[in-house]
């Protein structure tokens, strides 16, 4: 015979150990045994879980499971090493993967670097290899800077990040250097990559430039302190937001009565109606009753008519399942969790925070170890590194003595001491540079005299010949002379070669002292990636020694005075007076200069100043908004329609790189503003509502700028007369200076450069700016991190050429193409707690929309989603229908508007240059054009 087969619960006993209850027994006395017992082991434990889960109600309420804190401490101990075990393998795993970027993005920048060089090297002729050799670097730049900035912001060794940093602010300034390449021989601002993109097998959303996070983390605390000053001068004034309190109106009792009475019987009437409805229905029912009753049920019918609906309800809701499933198959629709942020992401984000404590802890450590590490370099290495540098000097002295006769002439402090003459030098290299020199100036004696005498011999050749023979012979080779360099210069303006770049040599710098230090650097040593003392002891040897030199040099001119005086008896020369009057010339001009720039606010200091400026409402408080809140699309058909020379309307996307490129990344980078090509001004120009106010407040969201408001409606009846104009732009720009980056937003810009000032106007002086701004442009230099930007939604109300010449990029903001307007819709509904679903056609709402701007879309969105609506979606969900009705009272962009924008492009300078490079003319011919009809219009005006 088999064996008994038990019931399941039995055998889970038996395999746990746990002994089944008798007949009279119950769950309760078994678990509250187990309860009771005062250790618990491992057996005792999971005896107690398996009650628990099998037997709840055996239970009192109290009763707790026994976590690792309640175990005794050998326990306790063990589940804290394995935590922590735990978290040092992920820390380890983490360090490992970011290693491995950086050394994988580090190759791809070598490689790229290489191929650079010999591009450089190679003049092009062909516009279209060379656009697309270009575009190729600067979509590779891209990736490079994207993975970069990912590198630094997570790893956390600081020495590591030290070098990185370098590398991605020389990678960030190159691809600026490329685009104004890309600018400059295309003559347009936007540029389209979709065949390149479609070669690299790369997806557009990887061209996205990301902002370094390091522009805001490395002034957290700075930008917090201003923003509380800010908020505190304001709520002083009294023109805070918090301070603007609407006005509450007293209403007599009589009148309050009435309006409650008046709510209360509304009430009474909606809850009457209410029953009388109910009331009516149950007469309905009994009267239905009554005319039914005659007949007979059918029971089978009854039961029959039932199964159809259940079937027919049952296999509509299947059919729409499996419906659901396919178009999720077909990517047609997101999956069930598509928008829910998964549990990975969440413990990456905790990760990375983490990450980031870690990385202030090592860089506080590493700059302790800066002054520690250099105090004991002092006490153990400092008297050997002195006696070297004296035995070095001596050496120097001694054989200088020997080969020339006389001492040497020991440099000064401002040529750098004995430094310049021991520069990675032996003093045997030294003395073979003594004799060098010797016999250099021995060969040039020599050269001289040979010059002369032929001079002579020339001179009385020349006498000799016929003055009409050389005279012709001259103006013949002058000639031939001409031709060559004319020949030579069309040549070259026919080849292309790339400019020189500023940032490549950073770029290597940074990429060899990567191979030699880093690449195959053994750092099995360094779990924590805390910092190398021996690189800092390296480093700091060389601070030390050029300190200690300085000592020494003091020493030993003193000793080189002795010995002369001692050898040679030789006094010590006075100094020549011509330096001294070459000096006096140098303060005399410094003296000028100080003249031209004059301080105006000498006695004040920066906080009065930036005080006076919120006061006056200058100086406004930044919308807390970013870049990526600038929702759009891609333009997936830019390179086809330029194929077909149509000019393509930029895409939102495109638009907002180009503020990123422009704005965020030379304001948030010093080192980038100084090196990069200068963009000192921007404008925006566009329709109203597509969002110009918005990026102007992302640039200073994502850089920490302040924000300085000079729109004409805004300085009306503000420091008046011509000296006030000129004490308020000196103050703005001295505090703009000072607490940089800023922004100085020109609002309605096209006011400032009015053709004609409306009559109703001419009180508020819209054109007081119109000479002084061009005047403040000159004056920012590469160290001054300050942006003007404009916003205009009638730029042709503006005289052109004094609007360009003010602002040295325009951008043309448009209205939202059908993608983007798809993307804004789904996008702003969900944001304002609004749930899409089948019933509301998305794509409907983009096609019928075709003209509203985002601020349209923002607006509709607000009216419609109101507390009481998103409360109602669980049984009435949202439809097309009920935004439609809310557009139907809002002004589209009409196309004449849109046109009259790209009119108005096309006369501006880099408009002009597009249309004639399209045409095919010479755009020199047309500038020799404009001169002079410029000319010939001055001079009617004079006649």
């Amino acid at each position: 015979m088999g064996k008994k087969t038990l019931p399941p619960e039995q055998r889970t006993r038996e395999r746990l150990g746990i002994e089944m209850p008798g007949a009279g027994d119950s769950g309760l006395t078994q678990g509250m045994a187990l309860f009771s017992q005062q250790k618990y082991d491992d057996k005792s434990q999971s005896q107690l879980k398996f009650h628990m889960l099998h037997h709840p109600f055996s239970f009192p309420k109290s009763t707790v499971i026994p976590l690792s804190s309640k175990l005794p401490a050998s326990r306790a101990s063990e589940d804290d090493g394995r935590a922590s075990r735990q978290a040092r393998q992920r820390a380890d795993m983490s360090n490992a993967m970011y290693n491995k970027m950086w050394h994988q993005t580090q190759e791809a920048l070598n490689s790229l670097l290489d191929k650079e060089s010999q591009n450089m090297m190679e003049p092009q002729r062909n516009q279209v290899f060379i656009f697309q050799m270009l575009a190729t670097f600067y979509i590779k730049y891209v990736q490079i800077f994207r993975n970069l900035e990912n590198v630094y912001d997570q790893i956390v060794h600081p020495q590591k990040r030290i070098l990185i940093r370098k590398i991605l602010d020389a990678v960030m300034g190159r691809i600026l250097e490329l685009k104004n390449e890309m600018v400059e021989l295309e003559l347009t601002e936007f540029h389209y990559f979709d065949d390149i993109l479609q070669d690299l097998k790369l997806a557009p959303q990887q061209l996205d430039i990301p902002i370094p996070k390091y522009f805001l983390k490395e002034k957290l605390e700075v930008i917090k302190g201003r923003e509380k000053i800010l908020s505190q001068i304001l709520a002083e004034s009294g023109l805070g937001v918090s301070a603007k309190k609407y006005q509450v109106k007293p209403i007599p009792l009589e009148e309050a009565v009435k309006l409650i009475q008046i709510a209360e019987r509304a009430r009474q009437g909606r809850l009457r109606a209410m029953f009388m409805k109910q009331i009516y229905l149950q007469e309905y029912r009994a009267k239905q009753a009554r005319l039914l009753g005659d007949k007979v049920a059918d029971v089978s019918a009854a039961a029959l008519r039932i199964q159809k609906v259940w079937r027919g309800f049952h296999q509509c809701k299947r059919t729409e399942r499996e419906r659901e499933k396919e178009m999720i198959f077909l990517g047609m629709n997101p999956p069930p969790l598509f928008n829910e942020v998964s549990a990975a992401m969440i413990q990456a984000d905790r990760l990375s925070h983490l990450r980031n404590k870690v990385q202030i802890k090592h860089e506080e450590e590493y700059r302790d170890a800066l002054v520690t590490i250099k105090d004991d370099l002092k006490l153990t290495e400092g008297p050997d590194i002195k006696e070297n540098l004296q035995d070095q000097i001596r050496h120097w002295f001694i054989e200088c003595r020997n080969l020339t006769g006389t001492f040497p002439d020991y440099p000064n402090e401002e040529e750098g001491g004995s430094a310049i003459i021991f520069s990675n030098k032996t003093p045997q290299q030294v003395i073979d540079d003594i004799i060098a020199s010797q016999d250099e100036e021995e060969k040039t004696k020599k050269k001289k005299k040979e010059k002369k005498e032929k001079k002579r011999g020339q001179e009385a050749g020349h006498r000799a010949l016929d003055s009409s023979y050389s005279i012709n012979m001259i103006a013949q080779k002058r000639q031939m002379g001409l031709c060559k360099i004319w020949l030579f210069t069309q040549e070259e303006d026919e080849m292309w070669k790339m400019s020189p770049s500023v940032f490549l040599h950073t770029m290597e710098e940074g990429n060899s002292v990567y191979k030699d230090l880093w690449k195959n650097k053994d750092e099995s040593w360094n779990f924590p990636q805390d910092y190398d003392p021996e690189l800092i002891k390296e480093d700091k040897r060389k601070e030390l020694e050029s300190e200690i030199r300085v000592q020494v040099d003091e020493l030993m001119r003193q000793e080189l005075k002795n010995l002369k005086l001692a050898v040679n008896r030789e006094k010590e020369l006075p100094a020549r007076k011509g330096k001294k009057k070459g000096g006096k010339k140098k303060n005399k001009k410094k003296g000028r200069k100080g003249k031209k720039d004059k301080d105006l606010t000498v006695d004040r200091t920066i906080e009065s100043l930036y005080k006076e400026l919120v006061e006056e409402g200058l100086l406004i408080q930044a919308l807390k908004v970013n870049l990526s809140d600038y929702i759009g699309e891609y333009s997936y058909l830019g390179t086809s329609l330029r194929q077909v020379s149509i000019e393509p309307m930029p895409s939102l996307l495109d638009v907002r790189q180009l503020i990123t490129l422009y704005g965020i990344l030379p304001l948030g980078s010093a080192a980038v503003h100084e090196k990069a090509p200068l963009v000192k001004s921007l404008l925006l120009a566009g329709p109203s509502g597509v969002g110009k106010k918005m990026l102007v407040h992302a640039i200073c969201t994502e850089t920490g700028a302040n924000l300085f408001n000079l729109s004409a409606a805004n300085i009306t009846g503000k420091y008046p007369g011509k000296s006030g104009l000129q004490m308020m732009l000196h103050v703005v720009f001295k505090v703009a200076r000072t607490l940089q980056p800023s922004v100085v937003w020109i609002g309605d810009t096209e006011k400032t450069f009015y053709k004609k000032v409306p009559h109703a106007e001419r009180k508020m002086e819209p054109k007081r700016l119109k000479k002084q701004l061009p005047k403040m442009l000159k004056l920012l230099k590469p160290d001054d991190r300050i942006l003007i930007v404009g916003t205009t939604k009638r730029p042709f109300d503006a005289e052109l050429q004094p609007l360009c010449k003010a602002y040295q990029k325009i951008i043309l903001v448009p209205r939202p193409d059908y993608a983007s307007r798809y993307v804004l819709w789904k996008e702003i509904i969900q944001r304002h707690g609004g749930i899409i679903t089948d019933t509301l056609s998305v794509s409907c709402l983009a096609k019928i929309t075709d003209g509203f701007t985002q601020g349209h879309i923002v607006q509709v969105v607000k009216e419609v989603l109101t507390e009481r609506r998103l409360r109602q979606q669980s049984h009435k969900p949202l439809t097309a229908l009920e935004f439609v009705t809310s557009l139907t009272s809002m002004n589209p962009v009409y196309q004449e508007e849109e046109d009259s924008f790209k009119d108005w492009y096309a006369k501006t300078p880099m408009g002009k240059k597009r249309a004639l490079a399209l045409t095919g003319g010479n755009i020199e011919n047309e500038k020799d054009k404009g001169k002079k009809e410029k000319k010939g219009e001055k001079e009617k005006k004079k006649k």
